[in-house]
Order: C-alpha cells, then sequence, then structure tokens
C-alpha cells in the first residue's frame, strides 16, 4: 500500500483512505437510483427507451473502471461515475429535445470521448479552459444547478404543466378528483424527502443525499407506492416487508453494450451535441478537480493540479468506456471533496469507492426499486450544491454579470444546457467587444460565439 499510494508522503493511513473511500462512496451512491431513472426516462418514436437496469449495471460498472483509473493514473482520492446534469442533458435534451435516438446519443458521447482522449494527450484541455472566462464557468455550474433541480420537481409532479406553462400541483384538485392517493401523496411525499435531506445536510450527516432517498423511499414503502411487496393472503394485500428474490442478480448489458449509432454522425445536429458534451464536461471536471483539490490542499504555489493530465486522462477513458458500455458522460465527482474532508488524500481511497461500486451490481433490484418522488430530494439538493457557486461571480462588473446571467437563466427556461452555454458565450463577446473591453475577448470566445450564432441561423 504504501509503494504504490505513497500513504506517508500524503500525509495519511490506510484506516483513513478507507473511511475516505466509504463516505465518498455514500455521499454520491444516488447515482446508482437517479441515473437508471433519467437516462430510462425518455424515448424516441421507434428507438424505445433504455433499459433500466442495464444502465444500473453499466453505471455501477463505469464508476468503478474509471475511479479506478483514476488512482492508477493520478493517484487521487476523487471518483468518477456517469455525471448529473451531463445525463439530464442527454436524456431531456439530446434525445426528447432534439429527438435523437439514445443510440446516437451514446455515439456522441463515445467521439467527445475520443476527443477528450486525444486533447488530454496535450495541453489543449488546460488551455481551453484557461481561455473560458472564470465567470461562465462559475455561471455554467449554477445554470445546471437549476436545470437539475427543475427536472427533479417535475419528475414529482410538485411542478407541472399549467395554462402560464408551469405551475404547483394543487392538493385541493387532487382532493377533489379522487386522485390524493394517487398521485398527491407521491407529491407530498417528495416535498417530505427534500425537507429531510435539507436537514441532514445541515446536520452533516454522512451520505444525506443517498440517507434522503432512503428514508423517502422508506416512507413510500410504509404508504404501499412501491412496488417491492410480497403478496399477502387476502385480496389486494401486500406485506410491507420487501420481495429481494432478486437480490443477487445482475442486470444483463446487453439492452445497452455497444449500441451506439454512427448513422447520423456527418450531421450538424451531430456535432453540435458533441460539442455541447465537450464544452460541459470540460468545465465540469476540470472544475471539480480544481475546487477539490483546493480545499485538500493539492494545489501547487501557481494554483495548478500535479499530474492533472493523469486525472483528465482517467476522465476521458472512463467516458469512453461509459458509452461503450451504455451510459451518458462519466466524470468527476464534486462528491469526492466528502471524503477529502474524511482526510482522503491518496488514490487508495478511489480504489475503495470503485469496489464498493462494483459490489452495487448485486443490489441491483434495491437501487432499481426507488421511485422517482424517492431520487427527486437527490436532484433539488445536487442542484443546490451547484448553486452555490453563484457567490463567487462578479456582479461589480456588469459585462461579466450579464452574461453570466444569460447563461444562468436560460438552461432552465429554455430547458437546454447548451443554449445556456450559448447564451453565456455570445452575450459575453458582443457586450465585451462593444463596451471596448476587446482585452477580454481570447480568440477562442470569438469562435465559439461565431459558431453558436451559426447554429442558430442554419439548424
Amino acid at each position: 500500500m504504501e509503494k504504490w499510494f505513497k500513504l506517508k508522503e500524503n500525509n495519511t493511513n490506510v484506516k483513513t483512505e478507507v473511511i475516505a473511500g466509504i463516505t465518498t462512496f455514500m455521499t454520491m451512491a444516488y447515482i446508482l437510483a437517479v441515473n437508471p431513472s433519467i437516462l430510462g426516462d425518455v424515448e424516441v418514436l421507434g428507438a424505445g427507451a433504455m433499459d433500466k437496469g442495464a444502465v444500473f449495471t453499466a453505471t455501477a460498472i463505469s464508476a468503478c473502471f474509471a475511479s479506478l483509473l483514476m488512482a492508477l493514473f493520478a493517484n487521487y482520492p476523487f471518483v468518477l461515475a456517469p455525471g448529473m446534469g451531463l445525463n439530464a442533458y442527454f436524456a431531456y435534451t439530446v434525445v426528447k429535445g432534439m429527438g435523437m435516438s439514445w443510440q446516437v446519443a451514446l455515439a456522441a458521447v463515445f467521439v467527445e470521448g475520443i476527443i477528450f482522449i486525444l486533447l488530454s494527450l496535450t495541453n489543449v484541455r488546460e488551455a481551453i479552459f484557461n481561455a473560458i472566462p472564470m465567470n461562465l464557468k462559475h455561471a455554467v455550474s449554477v445554470g445546471i444547478g437549476l436545470y437539475i433541480a427543475f427536472i427533479g420537481l417535475q419528475n414529482a409532479k410538485v411542478v407541472v404543466d399549467s395554462s402560464t406553462l408551469v405551475g404547483v400541483y394543487s392538493f385541493k384538485q387532487s382532493i377533489e378528483n379522487n386522485m390524493f392517493r394517487a398521485q398527491g401523496i407521491t407529491v407530498l411525499l417528495a416535498l417530505v424527502g427534500i425537507i429531510i435531506t435539507a436537514i441532514l445536510m445541515v446536520k452533516k450527516v454522512k451520505g444525506n443525499i443517498l440517507w434522503g432517498i432512503l428514508i423517502t423511499w422508506g416512507l413510500g414503502i410504509i404508504c404501499e407506492l412501491t412496488g417491492l411487496y410480497k403478496p399477502g393472503v387476502a385480496e389486494g394485500y401486500y406485506s410491507l416487508i420487501p420481495d429481494l428474490s432478486g437480490l443477487f442478480s445482475v442486470p444483463s448489458l446487453k439492452p445497452v453494450f455497444c449500441k451506439m449509432d454512427f448513422s447520423n454522425a456527418l450531421s450538424l445536429d451531430f456535432v453540435v451535441v458533441i460539442c455541447a458534451f465537450l464544452f460541459v464536461d470540460l468545465f465540469d471536471t476540470l472544475g471539480t478537480l480544481i475546487g477539490v483539490a483546493s480545499k485538500a490542499d493539492m494545489l501547487d504555489e501557481n494554483g495548478k493540479l500535479p499530474k492533472i493530465k493523469g486525472a483528465l486522462m482517467a476522465d476521458a477513458v472512463g467516458t469512453t468506456a461509459g458509452a461503450m458500455l451504455g451510459t451518458s458522460t462519466v466524470t468527476t465527482f464534486v462528491e469526492s471533496a466528502s471524503g477529502v474532508a474524511e482526510g482522503g488524500r491518496t488514490g487508495l481511497t478511489a480504489v475503495v469507492s470503485a469496489i464498493l461500486f462494483g459490489l452495487s451490481l448485486f443490489l441491483s433490484p434495491i437501487f432499481l426499486a426507488i421511485p422517482s418522488f424517492a431520487t427527486a430530494p437527490a436532484l433539488v439538493m445536487v442542484g443546490f450544491l451547484m448553486m452555490t457557486s453563484i457567490v463567487k461571480i462578479n456582479f461589480e462588473d456588469l459585462t461579466e454579470a450579464i452574461p453570466a446571467f444569460a447563461a444562468i437563466i436560460a438552461m432552465p427556461f429554455m430547458y437546454s444546457i447548451s443554449e445556456g452555454i450559448s447564451m453565456g458565450v455570445i452575450s459575453y463577446t458582443i457586450i465585451k467587444l462593444i463596451s471596448g473591453k476587446r482585452k477580454d475577448i481570447s480568440p477562442l470566445m470569438y469562435v465559439l460565439a461565431i459558431l453558436f450564432i451559426m447554429k442558430y441561423i442554419f439548424i
């Protein structure tokens, strides 16, 4: 252990690293329930929806594999899995919004991963990151947070369609229409779950998001709102004891394994989707690495992260492998900070989390049976965590603040992460140019602005 992970050099030990790995897994294990729920939630006519069991297996294996790569390539305590926000973009923007099949979307993720591998072999990825204004980076995080929270509230039916486009669920109408048992109680449980998760976060309970899901799910089981029941003797009666007969069975990968469809690879839409995945994943990964590393005092005197190429390579290879397995973009999780807070400083933390993701394969009935009203609190609270980046935006300089605001509001209002990125880049470039602050605009920003404008003209 000492020779491989250099524990003494990093002022840690095996016990500390194991505890850190378990803590990190607990804080991000919700992805095993949420990712299949999101990716299996939408379908395109003729293409069907993704098999949730297969997505669960792909999620667990990709998280295990990518986290092991992080330990191998960089010896950092960072854990990877299919990213929140990126899976929402995959499902709700690319598949549902643009009408692409999930097979085509997987192909886009695969190509993105290949491009990232090439970029990670050079300094291009870091150069791109440095060229984008810091305020826009923070704005992207905030916008994605609002977008994810909005999706969570929709999945729980707290937010519904109305004459004003969106509105809040009406308990009064559900009671009058005798629908409270069928719908209203699940909405109520989702709201209770959000409050419970918030309290757990305030109390700094380890694995608060996962515990929020489990507690909400448990309340749903008590209210007989889930499918985990053994049939009782009397007709219509169900035992509250969960039916876990297939507990140790692993769902087959076959329905999603290597199902990438490259038939639309030459279309402009396909290129736009790849660019959006690249852009979002780029900032998500680099931002997380820098943020978590700073908390662990891993940055050097120049504010740079040593061995960042290895960390980025783990992310890139993980994404490519994840697409082949059948899941959306794999990225470094900000929840890795929880393990770092417990003292994790080496790749042993990532290895422990990877092992636990591997073992979770044999608990698929538990994770797949968790309903959307139980996972909604996780989406809302992850949205809150991403929202905290708003305090880092410079609101004193309006040429920085207004483009950031445009990026933030566009994502939930236009129901698209890529639209938010487009609005942010375009408005930043134009406002800076007209305001006489051309020196603030990097050459890459001009290129991105032109590409995004062309997208609106020709698509």
